[in-house]
């Protein structure tokens, strides 16, 4: 239904003859809440005293009537009473309300709509003259995007109407669900003329579990009639504002789609007075009113010619026992709407007729006679209204003449015996902020769709966990994206991360890679077994060579010690224990410290023990090979022996000092040669220095290697210098191999295979120089004389 409004002195009304073959009863209830609310008004003395408001109702369901009813609005010729119509109420169809308004707003009449909600009346440049109290569609849309975030809804289904409500509101949907992430799987539309099997078809093999419903209530009870026959399960069904309060669309049949349904519905309210007014509608009280007749006719199936009927109407009926949309004074959703546009209307048209001091406190304009009003100047004032009605409702338009947005959010409960119970369960509001929008009430019960327990999953493809990162498909839609693992050293600590982060050199991903964690340390511990049995061996040679030490102090005054010079030999002895103790500084935690300890004291005591080693070669060349026996002895006598000793010793001490005052070792990270952890390990420092003292010790060992070479033939039974020889062979073979060993070797292996070399030769010169002569003092006693020693007695064979 539609109608026009008008500023008069006395009350009038009129209602033209049907056309319709088929009423609605949802349109009675519109025109009966208007003249409800046009009596409320012009019974408060407060607004528009001494005026009363008039009103023409005409029938909108042909198009005949549409055109009658716009001519008649803009006409300036009234056949009644010298008033005008100053505003246009209706209509409930976006579709009519567009076609009215592009008729009314060439002559600047304003029309106020109570449930167009299409989006596309929003634009002011189309539609300069339309505002509405209901909320414009775009609001919906916005909530029910809001809604589908809400519960990670992001697949969904979607099944229209060919009418504009439904066509607009789909399309603007799909544009802002694709803002936040949520894509359509399928858009069908559904049309009351063609088969549904294909619908049914897609229903029954699409992935999706959410449904959005987006039609007019006409549209909707038709698309239920048609799919209550085939049993559609496992969706959970969103509906638009337009259906979701409409408790006669429930049946036991339609059970399995309506159970749990869900959508935003015009916020419920209560207007006292509203529901008696509507029930005590007879047909005696306008016994002219073709329209009210035809509609009791419908309610109580009967008819007022005796001749046409079996079933006659009395007029005395009782509409309490009538169970329809015009009876149900509990669901005042659409009609709340109505009451605040004749609102509207009344105080746009008393701001308008406000004189303070000849101005209007509004505009600032000169103040207006009341049989001067002209629709232009309501429509103005409709731009500024803002107040608050009777029962709570807020009036205010924003610059679209769209109203404050506000919804319930409902779901639907359907009990086994088919009745149902539409249950608030949270509101939508567009005056709140971003993300407070939309709340859930604390109690609510919500009853899912699809006989889900549990809030329903409908995604395409689920989140990319952390530890892999998202990537979109160019074949699927953006919801169907696949997820690739993390790269080897990056993770993701997020879901859906689009890349995969690097870790910082000192960490390392875990094993789902999405942490990174610190690496773990290695360095050459006491608690692993390699450096537990390094130690052992650097024991052992401390333990032998102290053991040495004694068998030679405690024989210091036979042949065989005097002979080999005992004060380089225990000297030797000495240099042996801090080699093999030197070993131990490698082991363990590298610290500043002991850095530099472990190379210069390795440095240090290595050319300690070749030096003795090298003047016990020298004596032995000098002894026999001398021209004049006990002459060379003498030139390189004790004295000579501890000076060269020193001087050689002192060399590398001052290479090492040299090191350490320039660029000494230090404890440093190795971060490439692993990958997923940290070698700690002693950095040279100075390459120079390190190769530098390394290169001091070979060229010693070589030095002392040459020369006992030289004195390998001396006679077998002095073999000191074949003992060195075989010594310095050893020592020479493994640090030769410990070179490129040291290079290639990763990680702790490094310091091993150094500890190696240095305990390697320092048993080589233990064994070789000492062993035989402490066999000879402990077993071989007889052979420890000064006549074995200087060839007197045949040599034996041990």
């Amino acid at each position: 239904m539609s109608s026009t409004r008008k500023l008069n002195d006395n009350e009038y009304k009129a209602v033209p003859y049907s056309y319709c073959t088929k009423w609605n009863d949802r349109e009675l209830k519109f025109v009966r809440t208007m003249m409800f609310t046009v009596e409320e008004i012009n019974r408060n003395p407060q607004l528009l005293p001494g005026i009363s408001l008039g009103y023409r109702i005409y029938n909108g369901c042909g198009s005949e009537n549409l055109i009658r009813a716009a001519i008649e609005a803009v006409s300036r010729e009234e056949s009644v009473c010298s008033g005008r119509i100053q505003a246009l109420l209706g209509h409930s169809s976006s579709g009519v309300s567009k076609d009215i308004n592009l008729l009314l707003s060439p002559l600047s009449i304003p029309q106020v709509s109570h449930l167009s909600t299409c989006a596309c009346l929003s634009d002011k440049n189309l539609y300069p003259t339309f505002f509405r109290t209901v909320p414009s569609d775009r609001f919906q849309v916005l909530g029910l995007v809001q809604l589908m975030k809400y519960f990670d809804w992001r697949w969904v289904g979607i099944i229209y109407s060919s009418t504009l409500y439904a066509d607009k509101g789909t399309s603007e949907f799909i544009e802002e669900a694709m803002k936040e992430g949520i894509c359509v799987e399928y858009r069908l539309l559904y049309m009351k003329t063609e088969n549904q099997k294909a619908i049914v078809k897609i229903l029954r093999e699409s992935s999706s579990k959410v449904v959005l419903l987006f039609m007019s209530l006409s549209y909707t009870k038709s698309f239920l009639s048609k799919m209550e026959s085939y049993n559609i399960n496992g969706k959970h069904w969103v509906g638009s504002e337009s259906w979701i309060t409409q408790q006669d669309l429930a049946s036991l049949e339609r059970r399995n789609i309506l159970h749990g349904a869900m959508g935003f519905a015009l916020p419920d309210a209560s207007i006292p007075g509203l529901g008696e007014f509507l029930l005590d509608l007879k047909p005696s009280d306008e016994p002219d009113n073709g329209t009210v007749k035809a509609f009791w006719e419908k309610f109580f199936d009967c008819s007022f010619s005796p001749t046409n009927a079996s079933n006659l109407c009395t007029g005395a009926e009782d509409l309490k026992a009538v169970s329809n949309d015009y009876t149900d004074a509990t669901n005042l959703r659409a009609e709340n709407n109505v009451y605040k546009a004749v609102y509207l209307v009344a105080n746009a048209l008393h701001s308008l007729l406000q004189c303070e001091n000849g101005v209007n406190p509004t505009t600032g304009n000169s103040c207006v006679n009341k049989s001067d009003v002209q629709p232009r100047m309501v429509l103005r004032h409709i731009q500024y209204v803002n107040f608050t009605t009777k029962n709570g409702g807020k009036v205010l338009f924003d610059d679209n003449g769209d109203s404050v947005a506000q919804y319930d959010l409902v779901n639907w409960h359907i009990n086994d015996d088919g009745s149902v119970e539409i249950l608030n369960i949270g509101q939508y509001d567009t005056s709140f902020p971003e993300g407070k929008k939309l709340k859930l009430r604390d109690d609510a019960n919500i009853v899912w769709g699809g006989n889900s327990t549990e809030v329903p999953r409908s995604v395409c493809m689920e989140p990319c966990p952390p530890g892999t990162r998202k990537a979109s498909n160019k074949n699927k839609p953006v919801c169907c994206f696949d997820c690739f693992e993390c790269p080897e050293g990056t993770i993701s600590n997020q879901t859906d991360s689009p890349d995969c982060l690097a870790c910082s050199p000192e960490f390392w991903p875990n094993a789902k890679k999405d942490r990174c964690l610190p690496k773990p340390t290695e360095f050459l511990s006491y608690k692993d077994i390699m450096g537990a049995l390094l130690t052992a061996f650097s024991c052992v040679g401390v333990f032998f060579s102290f053991l040495t030490f004694l068998i030679f102090l405690t024989h210091k005054e036979t042949p065989i010690v005097r002979a080999n010079n005992s004060e380089l030999s225990f000297l030797l002895l000495i240099s042996l224990k801090l080699c093999f103790l030197c070993s131990l500084t490698f082991i363990g935690r590298p610290t500043e410290w002991s850095c530099m300890l472990r190379h210069t004291a390795f440095g240090v005591t290595f050319v300690l023990c070749i030096s003795c080693v090298l003047g016990k070669t020298v004596v032995v060349l000098m002894a026999f090979r001398a021209t004049f026996p006990g002459k060379n002895i003498k030139l390189f006598g004790h004295a000579q022996q501890r000076l060269s000793v020193l001087a050689l010793t002192l060399v590398q001490v001052l290479f090492c000092i040299i090191w350490l005052c320039t660029n000494p070792p230090f404890p440093a990270m190795n971060l490439k040669y692993y990958k997923e952890k940290i070698i700690l390990e002693c950095a040279v420092g100075s390459a120079v220095g390190f190769w530098g003292v390394l290169g001091y010790i070979g060229l010693l060992a070589l030095l002392c290697f040459i020369l006992a070479f030289l004195a390998r033939n001396l006679p077998d039974s002095f073999n000191e210098a074949k003992l060195i020889t075989f010594s310095m062979l050893i020592f020479c073979a493994v640090w030769i191999s410990f070179i490129p060993a040291y290079v290639s070797s990763p990680g702790k292996f490094t310091v091993a295979v150094e500890i190696f070399a240095i305990l390697a030769s320092s048993f080589g010169l233990l064994v070789c120089i000492f062993v035989p002569k402490c066999y000879i003092i402990i077993f071989r006693p007889e052979k420890n004389c000064r006549k074995h020693l200087m060839g007197k007695i045949p040599s034996r064979t041990l």
